[in-house]
């Protein structure tokens, strides 16, 4: 077993992108952990460290995260630990060298320039210097990866990024509130008006032709457009059960603003850093 070091990244999020950031950071050696909901409402569960919170443990792409009540115990050497804590309160009490807003919630919620030395935040809705120290860019396209120390992301478009030329018709939502029941797993293929899933008795239709990416977890309870599903039509089953190019990309951003910002660790009060 091995105890947190004094360089611990504390990422809140644990969704697929975020998984993409675990990942890139193991990789490099930096030691990590892991805060999600009670309740993880995370689709692309096959390659989502958030998984642990509801099986255990989960592996992906040879990367173990495990659920752990106190990450002060330890894990085992290379694992991941994953706590509970909505939040962040374990912040205060782990005082971690670096914390990245990785829940995606595309507006600032409770993460603060003080939480750390470094605090770095994904996607739009955080402005650095006011939010965080360091914006890592999420929008597919030229600028995906980004560092950004000053300003913010690009804004929310509203809408799910196209994929063969299919954007809304590729998201599954609950049709209604209610508890949802899958009809679908994850990489199974689905055609256009076949039947995926249900909630409180509605049918969730796909609307268009693939393999199913992503499902939220049998028995949760939604809400009416809630997006509860993933259909990637290129149809590739590999796909789903393998990190994106995309969350590859962001968390090359998070790397390079970690590696960038050492020079905080020296003087923790330097929160003007400009590389």
């Amino acid at each position: 077993m091995t105890r947190l070091s004094e360089n611990l990244i504390f990422i809140r999020g644990g969704g697929d992108l975020a998984t993409g950031v675990v990942h890139r950071l193991r990789q490099a050696g930096f030691q990590v952990l892991v805060a999600e909901l009670p309740q993880p409402l995370c689709v692309r569960r096959a390659v989502a460290v958030a998984e642990a919170v509801y099986a255990g443990q989960v592996t992906v792409e040879g990367l173990t995260a495990r659920l752990v009540a106190d990450p002060l115990a330890g894990v085992a050497p290379g694992e991941v630990p994953v706590i509970v804590d909505p939040d962040g309160a374990a912040i205060r009490r782990l005082r971690p060298a670096v914390v990245v807003d990785a829940r995606m919630a595309k507006r600032p919620l409770d993460t603060r320039l003080t939480d750390a030395p470094l605090v770095i935040a994904l996607g739009p809705g955080f402005r650095a210097g006011r939010d965080c120290h360091a914006v890592v860019e999420t929008q597919r396209g030229h600028h995906l990866g980004r560092v950004y120390w000053q300003g913010e992301a690009a804004s929310d478009s509203g809408q799910p990024e196209p994929v063969r030329g299919l954007s809304p018709e590729r998201v599954l939502r609950a049709p209604r509130a209610g508890v949802f029941q899958a009809v679908k797993q994850i990489g199974d293929p689905v055609r256009a008006e076949e039947v995926v899933g249900e909630v409180a008795g509605a049918p969730v239709i796909a609307r268009c032709d693939g393999v199913l990416r992503g499902i939220l977890h049998d028995g949760l309870t939604v809400s009416a457009g809630l997006k509860i599903g993933d259909i990637d039509p290129r149809g590739v089953r590999e796909y789903c059960f393998s990190i994106s190019d995309k969350a590859r990309a962001i968390g090359g951003g998070v790397l390079e603003a970690v590696l960038a910002g050492r020079r905080l660790f020296a003087d923790p009060s330097s929160l003007a850093f400009q590389p």
